[in-house]
């Protein structure tokens, strides 16, 4: 074990894009197939994923320079070998460099810079100036120790250690390397040298094969257009107006692939029973609607299509997908199979430290008793959803936690430290629901790894390093797809299939009528337990005063029930019942607004109104 526990650094650096690639593979493989302890990559992968790459050996734990500090000078060499064969000088100057450092308050580190020196002299190897960063100022030294002990979960008391990791100026820089200026000067030829161009707002959608032989847009038109029999619509001028525009803008961004994925996602969902809806803007578009992608028929429902997607929009459509959380796995599993197990992975996604956890990791780590963190942390509020509670927010609000800021010392260090590691990276988790799908192997864009949790039946998740803003539009361009599982839907599933089985009746919960009387009498009287977002206290009390008579009196109350729209539920009641009377703004919004009253509830209504009016 202690052999194979081994482990030395090196660094790469991705001179263009074939290096960017193959650091991808290498980081991606070094989970795959090395992890042990931690991450790790061995001769024979550096053999087959060198190109491109400048290797630097680093001064701390770099296996030559633990050779050299053991006098073991015919190791070093062997090893020199090996790199120098690998990572060969080429056209655009050397790749492979030792790195010096700089830490005379390190013990022996001196000592071990001088024999790197010599060792690179006597072998004609170029040297590189180095400094490693764990933090931007000396004094936040503690910060990266008590970071650490979190981390491993070392609950012995901090020492303060004198070495300095901090982020040095080009002027510091001259003064520690001003004996090997040569090492200097090679930094910026370094720099000169990788010249990777990550190119951003380019879209790599996935390889949708069509069987027909029509392009994506021509498959997309044949599909919207077989809907129309299929929804049992009325081809009108409307309609058909409405289907041209639609279609124009998607051709125009060229996002036909991504509705063809989606559509066919969403017919193996359909096909094999797997309950699914979609939610959010992509109601607006009846294209979708008419593609078997969404079940709500925009025209009938008065939403727009440009909340959707519009020409002035530069971001990519995003389509949420809910499946039955039991099934959802099937479903990624039919993307691995339809793409390519290469070609889909879950995203991964970084968990930080928020506020209260920091307090109480860092009392831990300084070594004060577990009581003081807890009385700490408990008096910071609680966040809201979109708006997460910090500390420096915490003490604006909290009177009582200022004051104990000001007067005991302890607490005041206990939150200063909490304030510099808050927010950092803890861990590495699988988002909630973001799929990606590439046209080629997903080792070309982002590296990989598995799940943290481990396997499940046997099979480890493998999500990407990336997160899901470098993954998409911001980052390398990989479309997101959203998978995500939602239990009423299981349970709207199972219900269906008891009905089938107790009763003998087939329902089919898409053509289930919106208008049914009993139905919105019971929600009426109150009888709203476990009906998603429908049974809360003030949203049941809300609905008994409505009395609702149509679907529409669901979807304001589902809309309103939030901070700042709630001020308009009594007014809406009021006058859905004649209490008050009903007026619009401007008579032009009385054609989006009839349906609630002259009551401003939908972000598609503001979008009218701006078109409109």
């Amino acid at each position: 074990e202690g052999v194979d526990k081994q482990r030395h650094r090196l660094v790469l650096l991705a001179k263009n894009d074939t290096g960017y690639k193959n650091l991808i593979k290498l980081v991606t493989l070094a989970h795959f197939e090395g992890f042990y302890y931690k991450p790790r990559i061995d001769r024979e992968l550096l053999e087959q994923y060198h190109e491109g790459l400048i290797a630097i050996c680093p001064s701390f734990s770099g296996n030559i320079v633990d050779a050299l500090k053991l006098a073991n000078t015919e190791k070093a060499e062997e090893q020199l070998n090996w790199y120098k064969e690998i990572f060969a000088d080429d056209q655009t100057g050397p790749n492979f460099y030792f790195e010096i450092t700089h830490h005379p308050e390190i013990k022996d580190h001196e000592e071990s810079m001088r024999k790197v020196i010599e060792f690179a002299n006597k072998t004609n190897t170029p040297l590189v100036a180095g400094h490693d960063v764990y933090y931007l100022h000396e004094e936040d030294r503690l910060a990266r120790q008590t970071l650490i002990a979190i981390q491993s979960q070392n609950d012995e008391k901090l020492e303060e250690g004198s070495e300095d990791f901090s982020f040095i100026s080009p002027t510091t820089a001259l003064k520690y390397f001003k004996k090997n200026s040569e090492a200097l000067e090679n930094v910026e030829k370094i720099v000169e040298r990788c010249n990777l161009e990550i190119s951003i707002g380019k879209w790599f959608l996935p390889n949708y094969i069509v069987e027909s032989g029509l392009s994506y847009d021509e498959e997309f038109r044949r599909i919207t257009e077989e809907g129309i029999e299929k929804r049992k619509l009325e081809k009108t001028d409307e309609i058909k107006e409405r289907i041209e525009y639609e279609l124009k803008i998607i051709k125009d961004k060229g996002y036909a692939p991504y509705f063809l994925v989606v559509s066919d996602l969403l017919r193996y969902a359909h096909e094999h029973g797997i309950l699914t809806t979609i939610r959010g803007s992509v109601a607006g578009s009846l294209v979708t609607y008419l593609a078997g992608i969404t079940n709500v028929n925009p025209i009938e429902y008065k939403l727009p299509f440009e909340r959707f997607l519009n020409p002035e929009r530069p971001s990519a459509p995003d389509i949420d997908m809910d499946f039955a959380d039991n099934r959802r796995d099937e479903m990624i599993e039919y993307a691995k199979q339809k793409y390519g197990h290469d070609k889909v992975a879950q995203i991964g996604t970084f968990g930080t430290m928020a506020a209260r956890g920091s307090v109480r990791d860092v009392t831990r780590a300084l070594g004060y008793p577990y009581s003081l963190g807890d009385s700490i942390s408990k008096m910071i509020p609680m966040g809201q959803q979109g708006f997460p509670m910090t500390i420096d927010r915490a003490l604006k609000e909290e009177p009582a936690l200022k004051l104990r800021y000001k007067e005991e010392t302890d607490v005041k260090k206990i939150i200063d430290m909490a304030r510099k590691i808050e927010g950092c990276s803890r861990h590495i988790s699988v988002h909630a629901a973001g799929v990606v799908i590439s046209p080629t192997p997903l080792t070309d864009y982002v590296p990989l790894q598995y799940d943290t949790k481990g396997s499940e039946n046997g099979q480890h998740k493998i999500i990407t390093q990336y997160d899901m803003n470098s993954v998409g539009e911001d980052g390398v361009g990989l479309l997101k797809f959203d998978f995500l599982g939602i239990r009423n839907l299981s349970i709207l599933a199972d219900a269906v299939k008891r009905v089938e089985k107790i009763e003998g009746i087939k329902i089919d919960i898409g053509t289930v009528p919106v208008d049914d009387k009993k139905t919105l009498e019971i929600i009426a009287k109150e009888e709203t337990v476990e009906l998603s977002q429908l049974n809360r206290d003030g949203m049941t009390r809300s609905l008994m005063e409505l009395k609702p008579t149509v679907i529409h009196d669901i979807n304001v109350m589902v809309a309103l029930y939030r901070p700042g729209p709630m001020d308009n539920i009594n007014e809406y009641i009021a006058r859905k019942h004649g209490r008050k009377p009903v007026t619009y703004l401007h008579p032009k919004m009385k054609t989006f607004l009839d349906r609630t009253f002259g009551v401003l509830v939908y972000q598609d209504d503001l979008l009218m109104t701006a078109i409109e009016v």
